[in-house]
């Protein structure tokens, strides 16, 4: 399955939305550097499946507010 997700960094509060069928709106804390900001973005993408982390990876937009998660059943 495949998530779309947008992605504002360096929020006050972190949050997800889910904006339609498989596409989210996430806010984390971290900046976006040293990975840190999409390392929280697929663990709150698995918080919110309820799947492990192992089983979401980004696919799309490493460097890009805009991603695309892989997620394994």
């Amino acid at each position: 399955m495949h998530v779309k997700v947008r992605v504002k960094t360096g929020a006050k509060n972190e949050s997800i939305r889910e904006v339609s069928e498989g596409k989210f709106e996430i806010a984390v804390r971290e900046k976006p550097e040293a990975n840190m900001a999409n390392e929280r973005v697929v663990e709150l993408v698995a918080l919110y499946l309820k799947v492990p982390v192992k089983r979401v990876r980004i696919v799309k937009g490493h460097h890009h507010p805009s991603k695309i998660l892989s997620v394994a059943a």
